[in-house]
């Protein structure tokens, strides 16, 4: 999906822009989607562009201040080694949408989440919206 920057700013709040266009990251423990509530269902997509990414089941609770995602639908991301941060002494991988290019988190490895895929993918919620119809 390309759309040029003012287009994107017409369409996001301020605060989604800031986020998902200039890739910036929203307070920890403020976003909608922070907690796991047993009553999330269906799929969460892309708050630019709409593109199923997350199945809700695969969300769970990490207290890491984001929501937490342990696979996203495949060929929802795309993965960019993130020069700019470093977790743990391991480069941290950045996650956008492969439809729009938004910017979404990071994947964290090996921290011994109880998942199928022992990654947590730290999403920021003013990029995602639920729907479970």
């Amino acid at each position: 999906m390309s759309r040029s920057e003012s287009e994107w700013r017409a369409i996001l709040t301020p605060e989604q822009y800031k986020v998902l266009r200039q890739r910036g990251t929203e307070a920890p423990f403020l976003g909608k989607y922070t907690y796991t509530a047993a009553s999330d269902r269906g799929v969460y997509r892309c708050a630019a562009c709409s593109q199923p990414l997350y199945m809700a089941n695969t969300k769970f609770q990490s207290d890491c201040g984001w929501p937490a995602f342990y696979q996203a639908l495949p060929g929802a991301l795309i993965v960019i080694t993130d020069l700019r941060y470093t977790s743990h002494g391991r480069l941290m991988e950045e996650i956008a949408c492969s439809s729009c290019d938004s910017h979404l988190g990071h994947i964290f490895k090996g921290e011994g989440f109880r998942t199928p895929t022992n990654e947590r993918h730290c999403v920021n919620s003013i990029c995602l919206r639920l729907d479970n119809q």
